[in-house]
């Protein structure tokens, strides 16, 4: 999961792409974005809520969080959770 990987992967498919921190019991709550977002989870335990459905997900994996979905993320870890994520160009 290198960074240059992913980046070019996701500007590839026509997203951005940052790294996010978290420290433990972080919560990110009922946000809204006017495009489609991209998250890979780097270290850590997150909790991804959203469309009425609660996700976990495992190291490596991708979540696509659709565009005006109101969304919630938790760093449900006890210790800190780093994350890819992008947002879809317009």
């Amino acid at each position: 999961m290198d960074y240059s990987t992913v980046k070019n992967d996701w500007q590839n498919r026509g997203f951005s792409c940052g790294i996010w921190t978290d420290s433990p019991g972080q919560v990110w709550a009922d946000y809204v974005h006017d495009t489609d977002e991209l998250v890979m989870l780097l270290e850590g335990e997150i909790e991804l809520s959203f469309q009425g459905k609660t996700f976990r997900p495992q190291v490596g994996e991708e979540v696509l969080i659709p565009a005006k979905e109101s969304h919630t993320v938790k760093n449900v870890g006890d210790r800190t959770s780093r994350w890819y994520y992008g947002y879809k160009r317009g």
